[in-house]
């Protein structure tokens, strides 16, 4: 059963940091690119102090980025910049945004669940991890005992029935109202809700519940089972309720109209084992190539190709295409213990097909990620293709949601970054306290 549990989260104190929209942030594994840098310089309080902080040529095993943290975290509760809530809650969250013209609105419950693994069908993964950033999550969560980020899950709802309990106890303006400074087109809104009539409804609407799929946060949840076990054998007492059994998460129904998943394109530069046109060559034993005049010609043929399997844009110096694979059968030659769902998915098909047998890019290179970039928006890829030789920019579709349950029913791996939920779960709006002397 998925086992949801109100808490009393540590919240920022407006009377002490100001703005709201000051001290949140993106997730951690997004504070990149000289975000790090604008955070700081946003609040001497914010967020990422604690899960994304600046590192130091003198920083040792006493003083580090996980030490600090977990001394910002203990100074600012000591002086009221942060402070804990009086009762349980579970905090109504909902992100509106504009979208192809149209207000959307995302809506989503933070709450602590219970941690359950993967092989026990409570909450199941979509993509496949890696080490290095499992060990640095949990290094922080040793240091700190809280969870500061949201594991950004789904779950079934076909009538959206708790959205709809959400809905009706939520008829008052939200409690924090702001947008964060990097999707700062998202209005982030927050409701504090105590009511335990209402708590209660959700938690028996959710208990039942299986099958939930982790949309983002896949390392930060595996570490959590890490920390977890290790809790467990420091405190074999310990009570079920221990709040190390559990962790913070944004829920969202599988059904919320404003469930949106975008593209992630791939740029592959400082490529020369092929030219272009050697590539396009060899392309053509599997796909229908079609050359078009400039990016608004590839875009338009990528949108007339939503729900197409196996259809892709390829920018190249002065040069676009429009890939179309013939069949889907070269994929049962390339990976034949795969399920259909998962062969057929476009990341899979550009993965294994167009990356791996194309251009003889090793999949444990794609992995590590050594000259390959994942972009969110293609400008950066275009840029870099109509400069070099050796850069090739790959336009892809979204994902769509039932072809993410398809394989994750399945227990089939998809690609990383084979899907990006937007908008962004910030950081920073309520932190789950862990320790070992808590219980929820």
């Amino acid at each position: 059963m998925a086992n949801l549990k109100p808490f009393n989260g540590i919240r920022y104190n407006p009377e002490k940091v100001g703005d709201i929209a000051t001290v949140i942030s993106q997730p951690y594994d997004r504070v990149r690119h000289g975000l790090q840098e604008k955070y700081y310089a946003l609040n001497d309080h914010n967020v990422t102090r604690m899960i994304k902080g600046k590192e130091f040529e003198n920083d040792n095993d006493a003083e580090n980025v996980y030490t600090r943290a977990q001394a910002f975290l203990k100074k600012w509760l000591a002086e009221g910049v942060l402070i804990r809530e009086e009762k349980p809650a579970i905090y109504v969250y909902h992100q509106e945004f504009m979208l192809n013209g149209e207000n959307v609105t995302r809506k989503a419950m933070i709450s602590a669940l219970e941690l359950a693994r993967f092989e026990e069908g409570i909450v199941l993964p979509h993509e496949k991890t890696h080490d290095g950033p499992k060990m640095d999550r949990l290094m922080l969560t040793r240091a700190t005992e809280a969870y500061y980020g949201n594991i950004f899950i789904l779950y079934p709802d076909a009538e959206n029935k708790i959205d709809a309990i959400l809905d009706a106890a939520i008829q008052r303006d939200p409690d924090v109202d702001v947008r964060e400074l990097f999707e700062k087109d998202v209005r982030q809104k927050m409701w504090v809700l105590t009511d335990e009539a209402v708590l209660a409804a959700v938690q028996a609407e959710m208990a039942p519940k299986t099958g939930l799929i982790i949309a983002d946060g896949h390392h930060r949840y595996e570490t959590a089972i890490t920390y977890r076990d290790e809790q467990r054998t420091k405190y074999p007492d310990a009570p079920a309720d221990a709040a190390f059994n559990y962790l913070l998460v944004a829920l969202v129904s599988m059904s919320n109209p404003g469930l949106t998943i975008l593209p992630t394109h791939r740029l592959i530069f400082d490529y020369k084992k092929m030219t272009a046109n050697e590539v396009l060559a060899k392309a053509a034993e599997y796909f229908d190539v079609e050359a078009v005049a400039d990016r608004a010609a590839l875009e338009a043929k990528m949108d007339s190709a939503i729900g197409k399997m196996g259809c892709f844009g390829l920018a190249t110096k002065n040069a676009y295409h429009f890939l179309t694979l013939k069949s889907a059968s070269v994929m049962e030659t390339l990976a034949p213990t795969r399920a259909k769902a998962w062969q057929t998915l476009d990341a899979s098909i550009l993965h294994k097909l167009l990356l791996e047998h194309i251009m003889d890019i090793s999949e444990a290179t794609i992995d590590a990620k050594e000259g390959v970039e994942y972009l969110r928006e293609p400008d950066l890829g275009y840029e870099k293709v109509a400069s070099e030789e050796t850069a090739f920019l790959f336009i892809v579709n979204a994902t769509r949601m039932e072809q993410i349950t398809a394989c994750t029913a399945l227990d089939e791996k998809m690609p990383q970054k084979s899907t990006d939920f937007y908008p962004k779960v910030v950081t920073g709006l309520a932190v789950l306290d862990v320790g070992a002397d808590k219980q929820l």
